[in-house]
């Protein structure tokens, strides 16, 4: 830069050289403090902003309250420190007014908690009834065959049981009876609309164990027979030893030399009502091999054979699963029987009324047609 020339005559003491520096020395400090000046200004507005969005945001937020100063409050006041106590003004709750509050409040509904692997409905059990009236489950054996029949095919018309499959009967109804029903009119019984009658041949004594044949065996098979009925006889045994019921077969198959039956035999062990009965000390290995004696002897002949027994006689007195080469006839009494394992006859009433027999009658439904086995 080149400076005027009316400066350098009234400025000779300085060279040019020396006014350079000054200048640049001083547009240099002059540039620092505008830049300074700016940079401070910013950060005011900065401020400023931020300082006015807080309070802006404060004002929308929380109202205003403005409180009486403290001194206010105190000087020229007559209240003594008791006067301010506010607390007693609010009592405390006591035990009475909380349980009145918690039976103010609606009740839940309880939810009936179902006990996990209950016998009544985990499909593993069955209800067995003892002699002395106690009930008890006990498991299902998946070793013994179960039947099959559907009960919703069951129909009973007046007294007789029948059994239908795809809208054909499929069953037969059958009574059985001994002396205990006297004098019994088969021809009726027949025209009532039976198809099989079971005569006792005769039993063994509970007590005294000495062999009887039935005082109405003869008499009965021969007039059953004439009526056209399928006939089937049972024994009532209270055999003791393996013996004692061969002898007992025995006896049956000689009181049927004379007679051609089309049903089984079968074979009737069981307890005494009100009394006791010469099995009642046996194990049930004994009872079962006792029976097994007695239907092997009479199969051996060539006969079809039964076993006789309520629920709770077949599963719990003899081990079936030793005994699954015969048929089971099972006696209970109820419209629809549980009895889970398989069985081919059903005794399910003993207090019927039938023509032909004048008290109570015992009668069966048999699933299969044993005349034509």
């Amino acid at each position: 830069m080149r400076l005027p020339d009316e400066f350098e005559e009234n400025n000779s003491g300085l060279t040019p050289a020396v006014l350079s520096a000054i200048v640049a020395v001083t547009l240099f400090v002059g540039a620092i403090l505008v830049m300074v000046l700016l940079m401070n200004n910013q950060n005011k507005k900065s401020h400023v902003a931020v300082g006015k969005t807080t309070e802006e945001s404060t004002e929308e937020s929380s109202p205003v309250v403005s409180y009486p100063d403290t001194n206010s409050l105190i000087s020229g006041s007559t209240l003594s420190p008791d006067d301010l106590d506010f607390w007693d003004k609010y009592p405390q709750p006591t035990q009475e007014s909380t349980q009145d509050s918690k039976e103010s409040k609606p009740s839940e509904p309880e939810t009936e908690t179902v006990p996990e692997n209950d016998p009544a409905t985990d499909g593993k059990h069955t209800m067995v009834k003892n002699r002395d009236g106690k009930e008890e489950w006990v498991l299902i054996s998946p070793y013994l065959p179960k039947h099959e029949y559907d009960f919703t095919k069951l129909v009973r018309q007046s007294e007789l049981m029948k059994y239908y499959e795809e809208g054909r009967q499929v069953s037969f109804v059958g009574a059985d009876v001994s002396k205990y029903e006297d004098y019994v009119d088969f021809v009726k019984l027949k025209k009532a609309g039976l198809d099989f009658v079971m005569i006792r041949v005769g039993a063994r004594g509970y007590g005294t164990g000495q062999l009887v044949l039935d005082e109405y065996f003869t008499d009965n098979i021969k007039r059953a027979s004439d009526a056209g009925l399928d006939v089937g006889v049972y024994f009532s045994s209270q055999a003791v030893t393996v013996e004692e019921a061969v002898e007992e077969a025995s006896m049956v198959l000689e009181a049927l030399e004379d007679y051609k039956i089309t049903y089984p035999v079968a074979f009737d062990m069981g307890f005494v009502e009100n009394d006791k009965a010469r099995i009642e000390d046996l194990s049930k290995s004994e009872k079962t091999e006792i029976a097994k004696t007695f239907l092997d002897t009479v199969a051996a002949e060539g006969y079809m054979t039964l076993i006789y027994g309520d629920k709770e006689w077949l599963i719990k007195e003899i081990d079936m699963s030793k005994l699954t080469a015969y048929d089971v006839w099972l006696s209970q009494m109820q419209d629809i029987p549980d009895y889970p394992y398989r069985f081919t006859m059903w005794q399910y009433t003993t207090s019927a009324s039938v023509d032909g027999i004048a008290g109570y009658a015992s009668l069966n439904v048999s699933f299969i047609d044993y005349s034509e086995k």
